[in-house]
């Protein structure tokens, strides 16, 4: 039995402890057991925690729920990832609501250097069939892996596409794993799994696909990739979450057009309207926006004499980018104590002098 899977699962099952409240406690203590060994003075003090959280935490006492899981993880050879853990997709850590712990069958790669997800309404047009099954055709060279959420409409036709063009496919799922909803899409999830891709969900065994876990879903599909395309969605409903909470996150958004009558493209014309997304054409101009076409810079290192003459915040940045491969904008933000007005003319001059080079998602990364 996993002990530190054990509080992991119990971190997630406390009352009034959310995905946020999670993530400050791990930050600040390292790891679940941690956190539970913590006596109720020190988990007060933490900012956001206060006194009803803590005790909160040391009255659980609900660990057997988690050695079932366990064991059904277990049995099952589910992977579940700790937010502390390598192989947790990084995308999400620059995520403030990110979930601190997911269960994962499959073998994608949930930190490819390509992800994209597409979204859109349950109840397509055959144009949004058409331009869907296109757009994933012309990407298949680009080795992208292809993120929806395994529902009706846009979401199983991305993923049949992706299956069918050998390319691997997330499905992130509002339930447990023990399950698949909607029912219909059992065989996909196994195609799916079987062409290297994947099934990935925040929650255990036995929760049920209820209304109020699908926003939830939206945050990992949009959190997850580098970009989302909306292809076809009215003015609410899920796709649209999912590309607000994109936008939020700092990812890029692109929507495809449709006629200015139809009501499956509502929800895309509000979006490019309010420039909340790119209006996007084709696979081309997609991999264009995402930098994907850019063929390698020449390496360069840098001398300690060129380092010398660098700005103060030039060198902290390359400091920080020196220590990770890559880092998202937000986390630059974070971490660098200095203010946006001063990190975006530090990146500009470091790009300028071929140093550092952005990446799809806001990432940034020191070309060495």
């Amino acid at each position: 039995m996993d002990d530190d899977l054990i509080y992991q699962l119990a971190l997630t099952q406390i009352p009034q402890i959310g995905s946020v409240h999670a993530r400050i406690l791990v930050q600040h203590f390292g790891s679940a057991l941690e956190i539970f060994k913590a006596n109720q003075k020190t988990l007060e003090k933490i900012e956001g925690i206060g006194e009803i959280r803590a005790k909160r935490i040391k009255q659980f006492r609900q660990f057997a729920s988690g050695e079932k899981e366990s064991h059904f993880i277990q049995k099952y050879r589910i992977t579940p990832l700790f937010m502390t853990d390598k192989s947790f997709p990084q995308r999400l850590l620059n995520c403030y609501d990110h979930p601190v712990l997911l269960f994962y069958k499959g073998a994608a790669d949930l930190n490819a250097s390509k992800i994209i997800s597409i979204v859109g309404t349950r109840s397509n047009s055959d144009y949004g069939k058409q331009f869907t099954e296109k757009l994933i055709k012309e990407l298949a060279e680009q080795h992208v892996v292809i993120t929806s959420g395994l529902a009706f409409g846009i979401d199983a036709i991305s993923h049949r596409a992706a299956v069918r063009h050998h390319l691997p496919t997330l499905g992130v799922v509002a339930h447990g794993l023990d399950q698949m909803y909607p029912q219909e899409h059992g065989n996909l999830a196994k195609e799916m799994i079987k062409e290297g891709g994947g099934i990935l969900s925040e929650f255990r065994s036995g929760v049920k696909p209820d209304k109020h876990n699908f926003p939830g879903r939206n945050r990992i599909v949009a959190g997850i990739s580098d970009a989302t395309v909306v292809i076809e969605t009215g003015v609410k409903g899920g796709s649209m979450i999912t590309a607000e909470l994109a936008n939020s996150y700092n990812r890029d958004v692109f929507a495809i057009p449709g006629r200015v009558t139809d009501a499956k493209s509502a929800g895309c014309h509000h979006l490019i309207k309010f420039n909340k997304a790119i209006l996007l054409t084709d696979a081309k101009q997609l991999i264009q926006a995402m930098g994907w076409d850019e063929k390698p810079k020449e390496t360069i290192v840098i001398q300690p004499q060129l380092f010398l003459q660098l700005s103060e915040d030039e060198k902290c940045i390359v400091t920080m980018l020196n220590e990770k491969e890559s880092l998202h904008i937000d986390e630059i933000n974070l971490k660098s104590g200095l203010s946006t007005t001063s990190i975006a003319a530090a990146i500009l001059n470091l790009e300028l002098q071929s140093l550092i080079q952005r990446m799809p998602g806001k990432l940034y990364r020191l070309i060495r």
